[in-house]
């Protein structure tokens, strides 16, 4: 079936009564607002200690506040996937891997919308990276770009130079008279790469932070973890600007707005993995005119969830292979706490980041995280979970590990035998099965599974329960993502590319590592 037709069926489908709801009914606006790299819970609204997020935390204190929010993959692309469909990695085939397309088949929440009515539209880093021609699409994943706007004094290094916020202001001077509307503000902070001491040089302390017990704890790390809130901060400000562009329009209250982030921040054991540093994320949603502010919900909600919502909060029905479930009775509730019981486990996934292993060899993941525990499983646990020594498409080793301070620190020989146990959990093998009780071992270091636990079965039964319901090609002994192409163009990463000539492979095997997307 053609995407054209999916749309058509759709929209049929749903033409009874809520299209006829909406015509004596202003339909909400959307403003999605989406860092990348920013794990839970660095935000000020958590009590997360020496982060300033005003803006961020306006938008928990006027709205709600999630706190077991998580995406479905801990890789932009992939993650920015199951966002636009509400599916899991698994089940959206090459739209599951950085660097990847997305099938006409899918039908992204975004174009539904905009079928609808909704002037939609994105700033910064939308869907990718990878080529959304590629799998059939002949429109962009998320509406029509506005990245034109500039800000008037460069921003120092590693920052974007794009002005989100005066960009948004430019989609809503298009937007047609009456229309509601969609807006992505894709962020490409705190994404690496970083400004080395904007941390301090922004106030902070090194004494403000401490690092999780799978880093070394010193000033090293230390400073490059306040670089990160440096950005998160930046990134928080861009926030705030973007919602005085809706007070000035007269839309705050009536939109929803939603900000999180694509997937964990970029650190060793953190970004493309799932413990919680790598898939925890924050979450705040504010919508005046409908919800109920100042609370906080602790229901475990994914990234899967928000297509679903969109969809019924505008009216429409949702496609029925949609996996995510809608936020709206969470956002309607008056109440605080655990809203939705059924809402007590959510599910992630990986299957390949970076070309970080031989013949595009992925390192397949699956978890199930409870409010206690999280069970992991490793499919092969006989390769390397960052890419060992493989010059990877980044023209590193350890491609899936982002280039940083931290990194460079924790692979320097010396520090490899300093600190054995970090280095190990950052960048050793990993057994088939993980297994962490959350409370007492909240960093996730202790891995109970080979004793054996009385939880661990049922975890492993319910992670494989919901593979098969969910038709996970995995667990059924699978492997459709090895083959899928690789869609860099540039830099050395680009010779991973088969949908290229041998030509222009060859050339671009010479070619330097680009700047990480």
């Amino acid at each position: 079936m053609s995407a054209d037709m999916t749309r058509r069926a759709f929209l049929a489908a749903s033409s009874a009564t809520p299209l006829a709801c909406r015509r004596t009914e202003r339909r909400p606006n959307f403003l999605f607002v989406i860092a990348d790299d920013q794990s839970f819970p660095h935000a000020g609204a958590y009590g997360c200690k020496g982060i300033r997020t005003p803006a961020f935390d306006r938008v928990a204190n006027e709205g709600v506040l999630f706190t077991n929010s998580f995406c479905a993959s801990p890789s932009c692309t992939p993650s920015r996937s199951t966002i636009l469909t509400g599916r899991q990695v698994w089940q959206i085939e090459q739209a599951g891997l950085l660097y990847g397309t997305i099938p006409t088949k899918y039908p992204l929440m975004t174009h539904l919308l905009e079928d609808s009515g909704y002037h939609a539209g994105f700033t910064g880093k939308g869907w990718g990276p990878g080529d959304w021609r590629a799998g059939g699409l002949t429109r962009h994943p998320i509406g029509k770009e506005y990245s034109s706007r500039r800000h008037a004094t460069a921003p120092r290094t590693g920052i974007d130079p794009r002005d989100y916020a005066a960009n948004f202001a430019d989609f809503m001077r298009d937007r047609p008279s009456a229309s509601p509307f969609f807006f992505w503000l894709g962020a490409t902070e705190p994404h690496r790469i970083y400004a080395n001491g904007a941390g301090l040089a922004t106030g902070h302390k090194l004494d403000e932070v401490q690092a999780p017990a799978y880093w070394p704890d010193t000033p090293e790390v230390r400073g490059d973890i306040l670089d990160y809130y440096s950005e998160v901060e930046w990134f928080d400000q861009q926030l705030a600007q973007a919602l005085n562009v809706l007070e000035k329009t007269g839309e705050l209250d009536n939109t929803l707005v939603v900000v999180t982030s694509d997937n964990g921040m970029p650190f060793p054991r953190a970004k493309v993995n799932l413990y919680d540093s790598g898939v925890h994320m924050p979450l705040a949603m504010r919508w005046g005119a409908r919800v109920k502010g100042g609370r906080t919900v602790d229901d475990f909600v994914q990234h899967i969830d928000f297509a679903p919502t969109f969809l019924a909060a505008a009216g429409l029905s949702v496609p029925s292979a949609t996996t995510g479930r809608s936020l709206l009775p969470l956002l309607d509730s008056s109440h605080s706490g655990v809203i939705e019981p059924s809402r007590d486990a959510m599910f992630t996934s990986l299957e390949r980041h970076v070309m970080a292993r031989p013949d595009g060899q992925t390192y397949p993941m699956r978890s199930i995280r409870t409010r206690d525990y999280i069970y992991i499983r490793n499919f092969m646990p006989d390769r390397w979970p960052t890419g060992g020594e493989f010059l990877s498409s980044n023209r590193t080793t350890h491609g899936d590990v982002d280039g940083a301070p931290i990194r460079d620190f924790m692979l320097e020989p010396s520090n490899q035998a300093r600190f054995a146990r970090q280095y190990d959990l950052c960048f050793g093998r990993r057994p088939a099965e993980e297994f962490y009780h959350l409370p007492s071992d909240p960093d996730q270091i202790r891995n109970l599974a080979p004793q054996g636990h009385p939880e661990l079965d049922a975890h492993r039964k319910r992670l494989e329960e919901n593979l098969r319901a969910t038709g996970d090609p995995r667990i059924e002994g699978r492997d459709p993502w090895q083959g899928y192409v690789y869609y860099q163009t540039a830099g050395y990463g680009a010779s991973f590319n088969k949908s290229l000539s041998e030509e222009v492979r060859a050339k671009a095997s010479g070619a330097a590592r680009h700047k990480p997307e």
